[in-house]
């Protein structure tokens, strides 16, 4: 579904690994719509848009905070539902467009590294014609006790490998965007979700604002970061 207005409800990414043969070319991502109350639904399957350089060329502007996705009808990229491209990256700060099939403007996100203008990474969301909505990753209190814990790092992860689940130890990761003392935004990182609490986001700019937050979820985790 490429049309309308999310309600209230959320969006989730998930991965299906292809098996070998024709079907691995298909796109393994796919970002869906969860309504409340209501059906399921796909809003689109999302890759990595490359550059002529491919993936090595990718990768490298990538350190600079450019990001390039596509969010496709079908697997098989049979037709494009939406783009999200880089606007500008620089001084810690930067700025993507999502746009819709036919080039138009959806939404821009503008990223603020942390210490960029605070504390914390700041994430603002801007819809023509609308209020910006802004978002802190993570609340102050909970970064105090990740930086005091910070240097014991190294041994969370290793008890982890040792556990068996590989899971990486990750700082606070929740981001609450606001508006006129509203919440109409939450991302949830452990549940790797984005809820919508008010009907804000069309689908499309809802899915690349997701794609896009979790690009930036860590080394380790962040879902555009492969070499394939």
């Amino acid at each position: 579904m490429t049309g309308g207005r999310l309600m209230f409800g959320s969006l989730t990414m998930r991965h299906q690994p292809r098996p070998g043969g024709a079907d691995s070319e298909a796109v393994a991502r796919t970002i869906d719509f969860f309504a409340k109350p209501g059906p399921s639904r796909t809003v689109g399957h999302v890759e990595r848009e490359l550059p002529s350089g491919g993936v090595p060329a990718y990768l490298a502007a990538r350190g600079s905070g450019v990001r390039s996705f596509v969010l496709w009808a079908d697997e098989y990229r049979g037709a494009r539902v939406a783009t999200v491209v880089t606007a500008s990256c620089e001084n810690g700060v930067s700025v993507y467009q999502v746009l819709g099939a036919h080039g138009e403007l959806l939404c821009t996100v503008r990223r603020e590294k942390a210490f960029t203008k605070g504390l914390r990474t700041r994430w603002t969301v801007s819809r023509p014609g609308a209020p910006d909505v802004v978002g802190h990753k993570g609340r102050i209190v909970w970064w105090g006790v990740w930086w005091l814990f910070s240097p014991l790092v190294p041994f969370f992860y290793l008890a982890s490998l040792l556990n068996g689940d590989g899971e990486p130890p990750r700082g606070p990761g929740r981001i609450i965007w606001r508006e006129g003392g509203r919440v109409p935004l939450q991302y949830k990182a452990h549940g790797k979700m984005l809820y919508l609490h008010e009907p804000l986001l069309d689908p499309r700019a809802g899915a690349g604002l997701l794609a896009l937050v979790r690009s930036f979820d860590g080394r380790l985790l962040a879902w555009d970061r492969g070499k394939n």
